[in-house]
């Protein structure tokens, strides 16, 4: 070959490899990542899902492309989210929360979903059953208004005196308010508590809750489970401490922050399961085959330091039962 030619030739292979390389990259598919949550503070829920696309031979960068949208529990952006994901037809969406589940399931019947919730998949129309779920959508169901009486009862042990308790909601977060004032009640009942229902979806609104609960002489306080919440949780622990009023909460986040227990699923878990279901699907599976994963994982999570400025003492038996004590 002459000279001239093989830089010719060479020129060209040159140019041909930038090609290449955007033609491999945009082949890869594109996951739509949507939580409730903040990403302040959800970097281990960000690694859990990456993991479990690991464990069905995904990396990220590699051979899937994830696009990642913390809501921080603005839920009114979820339409038009949720209609920018369709049109581009992503592969895959994946949810963690029940409005984004929700708000997937109604922007498409044919773009598979693979969800973690909290609330009764088939009784929102998630799907058609646990067992098969029919349509294009199945995950994660992780039980929070299933330990809604149990947390309920944790606080009443760790608060024993208690008779009246404020039970705060996020009244955009439907599914979870209506979840949690229907199971609340009713345990309450069963124990002997009196309960007040109080609502907040803004900063001001839940500082407004705890200056009634104050006000209204509750003893203690039962905090519904909400992504827009558990993005307010130094707010939660700040304002409980300041008024001296004992918090329960739904996830160990609000603890971590000087928040006093928390009961409820092991989310790490669960968005890792997240993960394992949207590569399943990636690699061709159906959602409508793929059953509806029921957590296992709970954890119970004590500040002890709080308990103790709080002037509470926590009973032997809970600090043994606990799976984490913050000292």
């Amino acid at each position: 070959m002459k000279r001239r030619e093989f830089i010719t030739l060479l020129g060209g292979a040159a140019a041909a490899w930038p090609l290449a390389a955007r033609a491999q990259q945009s082949a890869m598919p594109v996951v739509g990542f949507v939580s409730s949550r903040s990403l302040d503070g959800s970097a281990r829920h960000a690694s859990a899902f990456r993991a479990g696309l690991s464990e069905t031979g995904y990396v990220e960068a590699q051979n899937v492309t994830v696009e990642y949208h913390w809501l921080g529990g603005e839920n009114h952006r979820l339409p038009s989210l949720m209609a920018d994901l369709v049109r581009r037809r992503v592969a895959v969406i994946a949810t963690a929360g029940d409005p984004p589940s929700l708000a997937a399931k109604a922007a498409t019947a044919t773009i598979p979903i693979a969800f973690g919730v909290s609330g009764d998949p088939v009784g929102h129309g998630l799907i058609a059953s646990l067992a098969r779920p029919g349509g294009n959508a199945t995950g994660i169901n992780f039980f929070t208004t299933e330990v809604l009486a149990k947390r309920l009862g944790l606080l009443h042990e760790l608060v024993p005196k208690a008779v009246r308790v404020a039970v705060l909601v996020n009244p955009t977060n439907s599914p979870s308010a209506e979840s949690t004032l229907r199971e609340v009640p009713e345990a309450a009942r069963a124990i002997g508590l009196e309960v007040q229902i109080l609502k907040a979806s803004t900063s001001r609104e839940i500082e407004s809750a705890f200056a009634t609960t104050v006000s209204d002489h509750a003893d203690a306080l039962f905090v519904g489970p909400d992504g827009f919440f558990n993005c307010r949780r130094v707010q939660f622990a700040t304002l409980a401490t300041h008024y001296a009023i004992p918090a329960a909460h739904a996830s160990r986040e609000v603890v971590e922050v000087g928040g006093l227990m928390s009961y409820g699923t092991d989310l790490v878990d669960m968005y890792r399961q997240v993960g394992v279901y949207t590569g399943r699907v990636l690699k061709g599976a159906k959602p409508e085959d793929l059953p509806v994963v029921q957590s296992t994982k709970f954890e119970l999570v004590i500040n002890h330091l709080t308990a103790r400025v709080l002037g509470l003492t926590v009973p032997p038996s809970l600090l043994a039962s606990a799976d984490e004590v913050i000292e």
